[in-house]
């Protein structure tokens, strides 16, 4: 099954596998104690995308971090669309010709 997924990713030239949410929640839930009071920084493909920064912003205040960051070098296809609440910098009227770039802090998250 794994061989067929990555030839057809080979085929299509898609190469972005992302880890499944079930899988970072089974094995981090054994780390919180660990988390707390920590600073995480996730630099990834796409924080929009990313299922370890969906993770931690999630859980920010269960696992009792300190600051989120997610940083990137991408454009995002989902960029203001998901996570509206968390701030977004420089994404927008960034020079033309430079490197896309998106960073992502996180310093509290409010329970609703």
């Amino acid at each position: 099954m794994a061989t067929e997924l990555m030839d057809k990713a080979k085929k299509a030239k898609a190469d972005e596998f992302y880890t499944q949410m079930p899988d970072i929640e089974a094995e981090l839930r054994h780390y919180k104690e660990h988390f707390r009071g920590k600073v995480v920084l996730c630099n990834c493909d796409d924080p929009y995308e990313s299922n370890f920064f969906k993770y931690f912003a999630m859980n920010f205040n269960f696992l009792g971090l300190k600051k989120l960051i997610a940083t990137s070098y991408s454009d995002s296809p989902v960029a203001f669309g998901q996570l509206p609440l968390f701030e977004i910098q420089n994404l927008k009227n960034r020079p033309s010709g430079e490197k896309p770039a998106c960073k992502i802090v996180i310093t509290e998250v409010e329970d609703q």
